[in-house]
């Protein structure tokens, strides 16, 4: 056996550089040694046999298929170095002292590949059955592992001290003497390729690529699986996404184009995602629209989970699942609503860990979100701006099926689905570098992904866009109805052209022009503000919502005051009032820099000869409860407001213009106009 060559690493691992394999061979006092043959990172094979027994040598390589041959002259080459791989009992001299059972389970331990994930928690890559498995050491998975080497070999079960102090020991080489790799949860990426776990019980996963999708078992990551988690089935080629659209009840193309890019958004390791919000009345289908999303990518023993009770609950659910669903809500807290909008872009949660005084338990996340309800949940504007809402119609009674008879007929078309998902992925990821867009909206890498994906999809180029871009605006109009503070405002500037003053000179107009009853009952539910910082923090919210609906909101800070400025623009605005009579300087201009060098802006206190602590309207008629003592206000205007005419000048410059401000004094204006406070 001279002429085959075999290098002995550090670890004890044989490898035979002719072929590639490479053996562990762990030894036993009693019984048989347990033989492992690895290539390219994947088990061939794993059993305990007898290196001197050639019958057993070769049933080992019988089911090796090509490698046969190779395998059994290289168990044979190993047999002539069990003296040196696997000292015999006999010893000479005296005997070693007895080992405990912890130092017995550490030693059995040698077998699995320790390591840590970034967040310093330890973690084995195990041989089962011929094949890697990867467990949390703290996991029930890796101490009946362990527990189950033992009891093979020792005939007994290791006592739960020997146990606990051998994971101690265990943890502590993970972490300082094991590589540090991610953990992922189903879904992973690794150079430029794209891995789906299938948590079926052979480990295997779906590898994405630029090429097309293949079954691996031999993974360059190191999936984790947490309770709950159950296996989707393996896919198919040849299928069609066609074959989805009769399980969902979505009529419009538009919404079947939005369902379709959520899920392959779902596909990619990192986001951010959408969140899915379906909404529709009983008997829609709302609540098995969100379950198939789930079951196509993250199938779960629980797979949609009712309204959370902290963040805590929004954490561990998403850091043990992939897809975060939500069943039946019928509100959405302000702190719910916050916590998914970090969760759909990328979001943390610490928490003190119990028994401990100090340390912390981290949870970072970024996972899509499914939620619904029958009444609109998503109303706040942030959450709005990275939502896609649908609505669903009532499903006549003639169209209705059993949910015995629904699902099995969705389990059989699932592999065939699952593979056109695959399919469309894979083109996507061969398009992306190329796809380009002339606007980006909000969710950018979402738009991004839906539009590389359109041609595979047989879709009409700019489809997509055109969908999601009128989801949107459709969100935007649902915020600004969800909000009684917008549609004060809104009818606030219906008759002026601008305005600014402070935060609570601006609530003062709100209260005045409001209902009183129904702005009362509006405080009790905390839906309208009761103080100037209250409505500021309001508006900063509704910034953006108003500015499409023609309202621009500017917040602007100064060494004196801080101040909202509020002005008609685009194809929204109402005409603007005459600008201010010569001589005369405009009102409200004292926080504004004057590019013309005019020193007419006054910074008083708010006396009577006009200070910046009263709103000052930018038309040249001042509110009723502004400049009270200038004589002029709109009071007196109300009946030829929509009689005014734009002026021909800027109100800043005074220089002839077609519109309010001049582009000149609007680019002066813009970087203090950026100031927020």
């Amino acid at each position: 056996m001279d002429e085959i060559k075999y290098e002995i690493d550090d670890d004890g691992t044989i490898t035979f550089p002719a072929t590639g394999h490479r053996y562990r061979v762990r030894s036993f006092p009693r019984g048989k040694p347990a033989v492992t043959l690895e290539s390219d990172h994947s088990i061939l094979a794993s059993d305990r046999i007898d290196l001197q027994s050639a019958k057993e040598r070769q049933a080992y390589a019988a089911g090796l298929n090509g490698h046969a041959g190779a395998v059994e002259r290289e168990l044979l080459a190993l047999s002539q170095l069990m003296d040196d791989l696997m000292p015999g009992e006999e010893s000479h001299g005296d005997k070693p002292p007895k080992a405990s059972q912890a130092d017995l389970v550490v030693d059995l331990a040698k077998e699995a590949r320790l390591f840590h994930d970034p967040d310093g928690e330890g973690y084995a890559t195990i041989p089962v059955d011929g094949h890697w498995e990867t467990w949390p050491l703290k996991s029930k998975g890796f101490r009946r592992w362990l527990a189950q080497w033992f009891y093979e070999e020792n005939g007994k079960t290791p006592g739960a001290q020997a146990m606990q102090d051998a994971l101690m020991v265990l943890e502590g080489k993970a972490l300082f003497n094991g590589p540090e790799y991610p953990v992922p949860t189903r879904i992973a990426s690794h150079e430029g390729k794209l891995y789906l776990d299938l948590v079926n019980e052979r480990w295997e996963a779906v590898e994405i690529s630029p090429d097309g999708w293949r079954v691996v078992s031999d993974l360059p990551v190191k999936f984790r699986r947490a309770r709950g988690m159950l296996s989707l089935p393996t896919p198919t080629k040849g299928g069609a996404l066609d074959d989805l659209r009769p399980f969902v009840n979505l009529a419009a193309d538009a919404d079947w184009h939005l369902y379709i890019a959520w899920l392959l958004a779902a596909f990619r390791p990192t986001g951010p995602y959408p969140i899915l919000a379906v909404h529709g009345e009983q008997g829609s289908a709302k609540t098995t629209l969100s379950r198939m999303a789930r079951r196509l990518i993250d199938p779960n023993s629980t797979p949609l989970r009712s309204e959370p009770r902290e963040i805590r609950d929004v954490m561990i659910a998403a850091k043990n699942g992939w897809i975060v669903g939500y069943d039946n809500l019928s509100r959405l807290p302000d702190w719910l609503s916050d916590c998914l909008c970090r969760l759909s872009t990328g979001g943390g949660f610490s928490t003190r860990e119990l028994y401990s005084d100090s340390d912390e338990i981290l949870f970072e996340a970024q996972r899509p979100v499914a939620l619904n309800g029958i009444e609109e949940l998503a109303t706040r504007a942030d959450l709005l701006d990275r939502a896609i809402v649908l609505y669903l119609a009532a499903i006549p009674e003639e169209k209705r099926r059993t949910e015995s008879t629904f699902w099995k007929e969705f389990e059989a078309a699932q592999p065939g689905i699952l593979g056109a998902l695959l399919d469309v992925v894979s083109q996507a990821l061969k398009r992306l570098p190329n796809t380009k867009l002339e606007k980006l909206p909000r969710m950018a890498d979402f738009a991004l992904w839906g539009s590389a994906a359109e041609e595979a999809l047989g879709w009409k180029p700019g489809s997509f866009m055109a969908a999601y871009t009128q989801n949107r605006r459709d969100a935007n109009d649902l915020s600004l109805e969800a909000s009684p503070v917008a549609e004060a405002i809104q009818k606030f500037m219906s008759s002026r052209a601008g305005w600014c003053g402070t935060s609570t000179e601006l609530l003062a107009e709100l209260n005045q022009q409001a209902d009183e009853e129904k702005r009362k009952v509006q405080e009790r539910l905390k839906v309208w503000p009761t103080s100037g910082r209250g409505l500021r923090n309001t508006l900063q919210r509704l910034a953006p919502n108003l500015r499409q609906a023609g309202v621009s909101v500017a917040f602007i800070r100064t060494k004196s005051k801080r101040t909202i400025e509020l002005e008609q623009v685009g194809n929204h605005a109402s005409p603007a009032s005459p600008a201010s009579p010569p001589g005369e300087k405009p009102h409200g201009d004292a926080d504004f820099e004057n590019p013309m060098g005019d020193a007419s802006g006054d910074a008083g206190d708010g006396s009577a000869g006009g200070g910046d602590a009263s709103a000052a309207s930018l038309s040249p008629q001042n509110s009723a409860s502004g400049r009270g003592k200038s004589g002029k206000g709109d009071a007196g205007d109300a009946d030829d407001a929509k009689k005014r005419t734009h002026s021909k000048t800027c109100v800043d410059c005074k220089r002839p213009s077609s519109t309010y401000r001049c582009s000149a004094c609007a680019a002066v204006r813009t970087p203090k106009r950026g100031r927020t406070s």
